[in-house]
């Protein structure tokens, strides 16, 4: 059975509890999820690399970092002097910068990754796949937690499934938005690496996280008839 890894959104966490949630989770995710919004690519503005260093305190998980921003070329140098594991950028906004910045998180010893809105289409992204250490699939649109999931984005990561094993890339394959109960059979069947987690599907189900975490773990496995691995 292929191993699925489960990468909470700490956007949607509960701030109040930061410490208790990030202790308990440590032992059960397989990474961080951290959401950057500047306010212009999206209206959001969320979390900062300040944000990541508070984490980094308290955990060794890796931090896998969700760029929404306009000009990803001026984020990724600060990303990559924190050793950020993961640095994602949308599609969107690569043009005539996705080889150079690609090349600067690996020149790091660093992951790149890219992200492709709802809309977008894979072949995007066809001019540099084969540099790519990530492919995140937005199943919402991007900037806010809680929109509807749009079951049509999971033919993209049947498709980059299909195209991994064709042109043997080396990638993973995420999912980001609306991941729980009632979409985790129709994620399941199109077989991404990665669910990234929110308030749907995690941080909302119960006020304490041990809890919520065993919430999650059967929603998917009833869902699915996979049990999620033990880290």
């Amino acid at each position: 059975m292929k191993k699925v890894e489960f990468s909470p959104s700490l956007m949607t966490m509960d701030l109040d509890k930061f410490k208790e949630q990030i202790t308990f989770l440590n032992n059960h995710a397989g990474s961080y999820h951290i959401d950057i919004m500047d306010g212009h690519y999206v209206p959001n503005i969320t979390l900062s690399p300040w944000f990541i260093s508070e984490v980094r305190k308290i955990s060794n998980l890796p931090m896998s970092v969700h760029l929404m921003v306009t000009d990803p070329s001026y984020w990724v140098q600060q990303l990559v002097d924190m050793e950020c594991e993961w640095i994602c950028m949308h599609a969107e906004v690569l043009d005539g910068l996705a080889f150079r910045l690609i090349d600067q998180i690996h020149d790091a010893g660093l992951k790149a990754g890219v992200v492709l809105n709802p809309e977008t289409p894979i072949e995007t992204i066809f001019p540099y796949i084969e540099s790519i250490d990530k492919i995140t699939i937005m199943t919402v649109d991007p900037g806010f937690a809680g929109q509807r999931f749009i079951e049509s984005t999971l033919n993209k990561i049947v498709a980059l499934r299909e195209l991994r094993a064709e042109k043997e890339y080396q990638y993973v394959i995420e999912m980001d938005g609306s991941s729980n109960r009632k979409s985790f059979k129709k994620i399941d069947a199109a077989g991404p690496d990665i669910y990234i987690v929110g308030r749907s599907g995690l941080f909302g189900l119960d006020d304490d996280i041990a809890k919520s975490w065993d919430i999650m773990k059967k929603d998917y496995e009833e869902m699915t008839g996979k049990a999620i691995p033990v880290n």
